[in-house]
């Protein structure tokens, strides 16, 4: 006879012994976050995606649960049953919740844990709600925003008062954003309820792990990291072939179309991710034309599809009847896909933590090692591929700094807590400084946003509709207002959705949604590609899109605003460094005869020389800078140059950008002056200058809006009642900034819209940094004789800006035909 395993001892045997049975072994990280967590710990996990998290994060409660001999309710008659919340598990993507509930319930049967598992999402079902909403789930999975409304009710502190554990799934994705921020002030409720509740997050690879620790955890600053071990994917980039003319920019990709199908032909499932919702339209309309499989085995995710859309495309995936996904990174496949073969990525992954995250969906099994395989669109991008490739050697990945003193977000989670049984201000206060995000807050700001919630600030305290909290004679804080609380339910929450258009076929069937801009251009009968299809729009009505499907021929497709996704700083960097001494990459040697015809023609960017180009064009007077600071910074920091070279001598000038340098183009004769450059990259009087140049004023108006939105300011739709538009939402809150500006211009969201926009939009600390950067480097000034591989993209991008009959990227196209034939003859 074979003898089977040996008994396991000790505190975490149950378990072992259950991984025995399935033929599993458990991970070193896996026996390490039981321990911590039996020992009363919290702590952040960080594992690659398909590495056992969930059992990671879960083993620990289980355990738990068998030493106190949690035991199932009893029913009495007459008396109801008590709250049994144990375990809260909370995760930013709600179809991520639906796995997760799957992946917990096969161990949970298995070590015998009398334990009910429900959601409580937007998309849980009547039978979880009754559960979440009684405290009769012992394990309660729920999206931050869920989590945030639970806490408006006065029973919370009932049914949260028994919670051992949190686990704080895919805590990368909330660290930057003000999600994470209505998070950890739910967390810090939750602390003061549930003391004794272990707080534990679980995490990709992040730059700033320690601050990511921190953030989450600020009561245990010396809580453990406990690190998976970490396999580097491997990555295969499809090159042009010798000889072959490849784009210099403004193109797609599709003109490698062949060689992926080939690549998708060769595995049986596979993910083809783009950059942006427009390229996976455009790539799934492409593949569409040329597969050979069955339509079916072919599918499109991204986030404005339809929630049953982006399901099905993931449960083919699961069950094997889908053999390609064209997606974003909307695709939340969950925690149990081992059946994708590869990973393709469409364009520049732009940033390194994307890129292994991307990776890490393929392979999805402990052990394994991701593959991708990089489809560039433009001859530059290959740089980007081999400079991702040292930053994965050499663990360089981006830091996510998170947001600090958003008091739209206090003023939400203030009217969420009296609407809960209200609050009394001094604890409340104590409660909220013990977060990250508002540790800095001072008592005026404090005093600001309670006179916010209680009467609105000073201009708007003669509007009964924005008193939505008093003060009662207790001294505490509450809402009384069944009205004001029926608002704020509904608008609890950060994620904006304003300004989008439901398209539905008008026989009945839910496609998703696209902006109100877009489908403002179109008129009946107009054609439009979204959701995979061939669109025919009949008519508009009340924020929806009615069509049908139109028979052959092409369409537009939409575009999303903030679709471009920027370099990240590190990535940059290693970008820069790799253009001033290529290695010997299957990318750089393909990219050489481009860096040597910029090297003849210009020179090659350094990380210790500035490069400027100027010369001139039948556009104008052309300056071209290459700082290498990503987008942002360069937006910015090409208005600060217009407006300091305009003080010597009056003229217009316009401006391009992408994430390697900015274009200055100006319509009188002008060249830099000697010593001219080094003046204009002054960090002094940056903030008055930024003021000078742009329209701050106006850029914060839009700002507001969002600002406004999450404070509470602008009401939400009601049920059964047509959505507002855009334009109204932008009339309400324009009206409103422009009502505080002249009567309360210190008023609390106003002063946080302009810092937004410094801080956010303008990178204003990223810009100061690269301006003294700037000023270290020694700067190169070349004079070519026309464009260069560098500058060609800039000029491309400000033809955007120009009328034309013409489609601008024929323009491109025969304008950097005649480019190359150009140098070839030189």
């Amino acid at each position: 006879m074979t003898p089977g395993p040996r008994p396991r001892a000790g505190p975490q045997a149950p378990l072992l012994a259950w991984f025995d049975q399935r033929g599993w072994r458990a991970a070193p990280f896996q026996r390490e976050a039981w321990r911590r967590y039996l020992a009363g710990d919290s702590g952040l996990l960080v594992t690659p995606t398909g590495s056992g998290k969930t059992l990671a994060a879960l083993g620990g409660p289980l355990l738990e649960a068998l030493r106190l001999g949690d035991a199932p309710p009893r029913k009495r008659r007459g008396v109801p049953l008590p709250p049994r919340l144990r375990v809260l598990w909370i995760t930013p993507l709600r179809a991520l919740a639906a796995d997760t509930v799957r992946a917990m319930s096969e161990p949970i049967a298995g070590l015998g844990v009398p334990w009910t598992v429900a959601m409580r999402t937007a998309d849980a079902s009547a039978g979880d709600r009754r559960l979440a909403q009684a405290g009769h789930a012992d394990v309660l999975v729920t999206t931050p925003e869920s989590f945030a409304l639970s806490l408006s009710y006065p029973d919370s502190p009932t049914r949260l008062a028994g919670v051992r554990a949190v686990v704080v799934d895919e805590w990368h994705e909330l660290l930057g954003n003000k999600r994470g921020v209505l998070l950890q002030l739910g967390l810090a409720r939750l602390r003061a309820i549930a003391p004794g509740a272990r707080i534990w997050g679980l995490s990709a690879t992040l730059g700033n792990l320690a601050q990511a620790r921190d953030v989450l955890l600020p009561h245990a600053p010396s809580a453990p990291i406990i690190a998976a071990p970490r396999r580097r994917p491997t990555l295969e980039t499809l090159l042009p072939a010798a000889g072959e003319r490849f784009p210099w920019a403004g193109h797609l990709g599709l003109s490698q179309l062949a060689r992926v199908t080939a690549v998708l032909q060769r595995a049986r499932s596979s993910l083809l991710f783009t950059n942006t919702r427009a390229q996976a339209e455009l790539w799934h309309k492409a593949l569409q034309s040329v597969w050979l499989d069955a339509p079916e085995t072919l599918a499109l995710h991204h986030g404005s599809l339809d929630a049953g859309l982006r399901a099905a495309a993931e449960a083919g995936l699961r069950d094997g009847s889908v053999r390609c996904v064209v997606a974003t990174s909307s695709l939340d496949l969950g925690v149990d896909f081992p059946a994708v073969d590869q990973v393709l990525q469409v364009g520049s992954p732009k940033g390194v933590a994307r890129l292994l995250q991307r990776a890490g969906r393929a392979r999805h099994r402990p052990g394994e090692t991701g593959h991708v395989v990089c489809v560039p669109t433009h001859a530059l991008e290959l740089a980007e591929y081999a400079a991702a490739r040292v930053a994965l050697a050499h663990d360089r990945i981006e830091d996510r700094p998170p947001p600090r003193l958003s008091l739209d977000v206090l003023a939400q989670h203030c009217v969420t807590l009296a609407l809960g049984g209200g609050f009394e201000p001094e604890a409340l206060l104590a409660e909220v400084r013990d977060t990250d995000a508002f540790r800095g807050l001072d008592e005026s700001a404090w005093q600001a946003v309670l006179d916010f919630i209680v009467r609105g600030g000073g201009a708007l305290e003669h509007y009964p509709d924005y008193h939505r909290v008093v003060r009662d004679d207790d001294g505490v804080y509450r809402v009384h207002d069944r009205r004001v609380a029926f608002r704020h339910r509904l608008s609890i929450g950060t994620i904006g959705s304003d300004g989008s258009v439901q398209v539905r076929f008008a026989k009945g069937g839910h496609l998703g949604s696209v902006e109100e801009a877009f489908v403002a251009r179109l008129k009946p009968r107009d054609r439009f590609q979204f959701a995979g299809r061939t669109l025919e729009l009949m008519q508009l009505k009340d924020m929806t899109a009615y069509v049908r499907l139109a028979t052959g021929g092409e369409g537009l497709v939409p575009r999303w605003q903030g679709g471009r996704m920027p370099l990240s700083t590190a990535l940059a960097a290693e970008v820069e460094a790799i253009l001033a001494k290529p290695a010997g990459s299957p990318e750089m040697r393909a990219l050489a005869p481009l860096l040597a015809l910029q090297a003849g023609l210009s020179a090659l960017p350094a990380p210790d020389r500035l490069l400027a180009e100027a010369l001139r064009t039948r556009q104008g007077w052309h300056l071209f800078l290459y700082p290498f600071a990503g987008r942002a910074v360069h937006e910015g920091l090409a208005a600060l140059l217009a407006l300091r070279w305009a003080r010597s001598a009056p003229n217009s000038f316009t401006w391009a950008v992408n994430d390697y340098g900015l274009a200055l183009t100006a319509q009188a004769e002008t060249w830099p002056a000697p010593g001219q450059l080094e003046r204009l990259l002054a960090p002094e009087h940056l903030l008055d200058d930024l003021e000078a140049s742009l329209n701050l004023a106006e850029l914060a108006r839009r700002q507001f809006r969002d600002v406004a939105r999450v404070a509470g300011l602008l009401p939400p739709s009601l049920p059964g009642r047509a959505a507002r538009s855009l334009r109204q939402l932008q009339a309400s809150s324009g009206l409103l900034f422009d009502v505080l500006s002249r009567h309360d211009p210190g008023h609390v969201l106003l002063a946080q819209a302009r810092r937004e926009v410094l801080e956010q939009q303008l990178e204003v600390r990223a810009l100061d940094a690269t301006l003294r950067a700037c000023g270290q480097r020694r700067i190169v000034l070349r004079r070519p004789r026309g464009l260069t591989p560098l500058s060609f993209p800039l000029w491309a991008e400000a033809l955007r800006g120009q009328l034309s009959t013409e489609d601008w990227r024929t323009r491109v196209q025969r304008a950097a035909v005649r480019l190359e034939a150009d140098h070839g003859r030189a």
